[in-house]
């Protein structure tokens, strides 16, 4: 006897808890749980969905269930609850039944059947499911309703395999999920066939277990290289321009700095408050100090910086203007007083 499905009460309410994966058709479980249906008292519709049935209704949902997804969950929860106490039991085809009807898939049998078997949704599972259903299977497994999308599912042969069961009023429909299904996930894998050889190809996987050529895994191995060139150009790129802005508002601000400076020379009326010899000297004894700090050979001490300082005239520089304009004899400096001042000729 294998595991069973533990009930546990929880502030008052039933918490039903699944402990194991859904009961094979052919488990003990399974036989036990169909034994106990009276397949004598056949259930119809109406009184399916008015709730008066007096025992589980078995309804049954068939497929391939190829790389199990959201799709195929969301249409057996739709199953499970498409009437009141049902009893879902998933019949899945084996591989070679899928293969000649519908081709290749990316799991064989067993996974699928474990893939499914897992949904919490399921009851039982039914292993190598015929592709259409005749009387003797619907009795066997004492199935009450066949639940599946509306849409006629003919796989090119024209007829649709649910329309005896639709004529016998045994069918339900679901609804599919647009968006996903087997086909679109393996036409993703396709569509993104090198991004995914060359990550496992970087994880260690041998390239003869994704039938991958010696070539071609050099390429793949080149394309990745390229790949993390590109990456760290970007990066140093990326640098760079942030280095960039830096030093632009760094000589942004610089650049006002020097203006102000500049317009400090000047009084109300345009005047220079300072001799241009002045000026002119200030400025080597600046670059002076720049080139030999104070304490190298050739430069002056801090004495003389703090005398240079306390000395400045631009405290007083109106006063001092007027007394040095009256004792401005130079020549050149008179010159370029007169082009400042707009007075040349």
């Amino acid at each position: 006897m294998g595991p069973k499905r533990k009930h546990s009460e929880i502030n008052g309410s039933i918490d039903h808890a699944l402990v194991a994966p859904a009961a094979f058709s052919d488990s003990y479980e399974a036989k036990l749980e169909r034994d106990k249906c009276d397949y004598s008292r056949r259930i119809n519709l109406d009184e399916a969905r008015s709730g008066r049935a007096t025992r589980k209704i078995r309804v049954y949902a068939d497929g391939i269930y190829d790389l199990f997804h959201q799709g195929h969950a969301r249409q057996l929860l739709q199953a499970k609850n498409v009437f009141p106490n049902v009893y879902l039991i998933v019949g899945i085809c084996n591989d070679d039944l899928t293969h000649s009807k519908k081709g290749l898939t990316v799991m064989n049998e067993d996974e699928r059947y474990e893939a499914v078997r897992h949904c919490r949704y399921v009851d039982e599972i039914v292993k190598d499911a015929p592709w259409s259903l005749d009387e003797e299977y619907l009795r066997k497994h004492k199935i009450d309703f066949v639940a599946h999308d509306e849409l006629p599912y003919t796989t090119g042969s024209g007829q649709d395999v649910y329309a005896h069961i639709k004529a016998m009023g045994m069918f339900v429909s679901t609804e599919r999920t647009e968006g996903v299904s087997t086909s679109d996930l393996i036409a993703r894998i396709v569509k993104n066939y090198d991004e995914y050889v060359g990550r496992n190809l970087q994880r260690g996987m041998p390239r003869e277990e994704m039938n991958v050529s010696y070539l071609n895994a050099k390429k793949f191995e080149i394309q990745e290289k390229v790949k993390e060139l590109k990456e760290k150009g970007k990066s140093v790129i990326d640098r760079i321009d942030e280095r960039r802005h830096g030093i632009v508002e760094k000589w942004e601000n610089r650049s006002r700095e020097l203006i102000l400076n500049f317009l400090q020379l000047f009084g109300r009326e345009g005047r220079l408050v300072r001799p241009l010899s002045s000026i002119w000297n200030e400025g080597k004894d600046r670059i002076k100090n720049a080139l030999s700090p104070p304490g190298s050979p050739g430069g002056s001490n801090h004495e003389d910086d703090f005398r240079s300082e306390t000395e400045s005239p631009l405290p007083k520089r109106h006063r001092i203007f007027e007394e040095e304009q009256q004792e401005f004899s130079d020549d050149e400096d008179g010159e370029a007083l007169k082009i400042v001042n707009g007075k040349a000729d």
